[in-house]
């Protein structure tokens, strides 16, 4: 099937070199020169571990190309529309720069093409796009991809949600997607809109939750890993739920969704989410501080700088703004990630080039975020370390914090 991806940063490029790599004849359309240079030499514009390899492989077998060219559309029976939605620092999307890129397309398309929407829009949004075109079929299937794991995600889906109208679009989507062999969940495309706000929404919910609770534990002499563990194993509940105690979520892409369900009405429960991660986020801040007391002239290590393990991002990072703090307070920071090469000039840190460089001579150790390579990465005696998540697990000598453990 000719299927022309619009949007080429991380879903897009995704889900273009996996589209090709499941036998479709794919053309990549996106408007910035340079994303299209460089895909064209095989360099994804984020780093996501086996893309690179991916879009070199659908290139050389030629049923990969990109382009600036609009005119791409005409020919493509599927029109999949794959931007990723820009979040600003107030978690707010800017929903008008998807739908005006769509819109540039409107001269192009042709009566009858099928316009496939990944991209997240607030509920409600297809509708617009309808009216304005309605000679065309326009589908919704919010993106299910996860930084770091987003070739697993799109190839071996759980299922996949689908919203239409038609029975033409339905049979068209089936065949676009039969290769993945994946349950379609199908329904109108109002609710596979919803579905994707009230995902995410649950999802940092139960975030939220298990880390209030985890609070609490730490108050009293529990275990929160052990109260999660007695959660999961409740058959109502379930073992794969949400339940880890930890860091707040980062990112944009839970907040952005209690963002667009916020806005509808009153609605106190979602509401209180954010406001429960926010607070959250000041948790390693503070056990710095009860524990080194004055930052001023302590030195701080810090492991991980990206937002999560696997990918290059660090907008919006939680270990980014911890390292922004700790310079405020007068204190040294010592960094390392195993991806990041360099770092904004206005960010209070010396980056160093192994996990041994960033601890030498520090005063605490954060882990920010959870590389595999600092599971079993060295501490030097003494050190206190500051794990959120308990990823690098208690060690002899060592004065160890996580999320939800005594002391």
């Amino acid at each position: 099937m000719k299927v022309c991806v619009f949007g080429l940063w991380h879903l897009g490029t995704v889900t273009a070199a996996c589209a090709a790599s499941i036998g479709h004849e794919v053309t990549g359309l996106d408007f910035d020169e340079t994303t299209i240079e460089r895909l064209n030499r095989s360099e994804p514009p984020l780093y996501e571990p086996g893309l690179a390899e991916l879009v070199r492989k659908g290139l050389d077998a030629g049923t990969l190309r990109f382009t600036t060219d609009a005119g791409a559309v005409k020919d493509a029976r599927v029109v999949w529309v794959t931007f990723d939605t820009p979040v600003g620092d107030d978690d707010r999307a800017d929903t008008d720069f998807v739908i005006k890129r769509i819109e540039s397309l409107f001269d192009h398309l042709a009566a009858g093409t099928l316009v496939l929407v990944s991209s997240q829009l607030p509920a409600g949004s297809i509708r617009g796009l309808e009216r304005a075109r309605p000679d065309v079929m326009f589908a919704s299937s919010p993106e299910n991809l996860r930084l770091g794991k987003a070739i697993d995600a799109f190839l071996k889906p759980d299922r996949i949600v689908v919203g239409t109208r038609t029975e033409e679009a339905r049979q068209i989507i089936a065949e676009l997607l039969q290769p993945l062999h994946a349950p379609i969940e199908w329904m109108s495309i109002e609710s596979a809109e919803m579905t994707k706000h009230a995902l995410n929404a649950f999802l940092a919910t139960s975030v939220a939750f298990i880390n209030e609770i985890a609070v609490i534990c730490e108050h009293v002499g529990a275990d929160a890993s052990e109260v999660a563990r007695g959660l999961k194993t409740d058959a109502r509940i379930g073992p794969r739920a949400y339940l880890s105690p930890g860091g707040a979520f980062a990112g944009g892409t839970l907040a952005r969704d209690i963002e667009f369900l916020k806005s509808h009405k009153q609605l106190p429960l979602i509401a209180a989410v954010k406001t429960s991660n926010d607070q959250h986020k000041n948790w390693a801040r503070a056990k710095l501080l009860s524990v080194l007391g004055d930052m001023k002239g302590k030195t701080i290590a810090v492991w991980g700088l990206t937002y999560k393990p696997g990918t290059d991002t660090l907008r919006r990072s939680t270990a980014i703004e911890l390292c922004r703090w700790l310079g405020s307070q007068g204190a040294r920071v010592q960094a390392h990630d195993p991806v990041v090469k360099s770092i904004p000039a206005d960010l209070p840190v010396m980056l160093c080039s192994s996990p041994a460089g960033a601890v030498d001579g520090a005063d605490a150790l954060v882990v920010a975020t959870e590389w595999p390579e600092y599971r079993h990465a060295e501490v030097p005696a003494g050190m206190i370390v500051i794990d959120a998540g308990g990823f690098t697990g208690r060690r002899e000598n060592v004065r160890y914090y996580s999320v939800g453990k005594p002391s």
